[in-house]
């Protein structure tokens, strides 16, 4: 039996609530048509304040491949994606 390796997905959120779920929706469509492929998307949030937080969290009630790392202010990108690396868990990792 072939064991299928997780791959994560790294997304750093600032700000994104107008267009988040229209993202979520492409990139599922994208990984979703990828065969034998085992997979989770981390969306961080790095304080937000427009919403991006409650739109993520809307998101992940209905798809339990997504995680929601919260910020508790603007860090800034880096330290979102590493927040988002530290929670992957994942045997490969794309950030985006």
């Amino acid at each position: 039996m072939q064991v299928i390796p997780l791959v994560s997905i790294v997304v750093p959120c600032f700000n994104e609530a107008a267009g988040i779920a229209n993202f979520h929706t492409i990139l599922n469509a994208s990984i979703s048509a990828l065969a034998d492929i085992n997979w989770e998307i981390l969306c961080v949030d790095d304080g937000s304040t427009d919403g991006t937080l409650a739109a993520l969290l809307a998101l992940a009630e209905h798809d339990p491949r997504m995680k929601i790392v919260e910020l508790s202010r603007n860090f800034g990108k880096e330290a979102a994606l590493t927040a988002g690396l530290d929670a992957a868990r994942g045997d490969a990792v794309i950030p985006l």
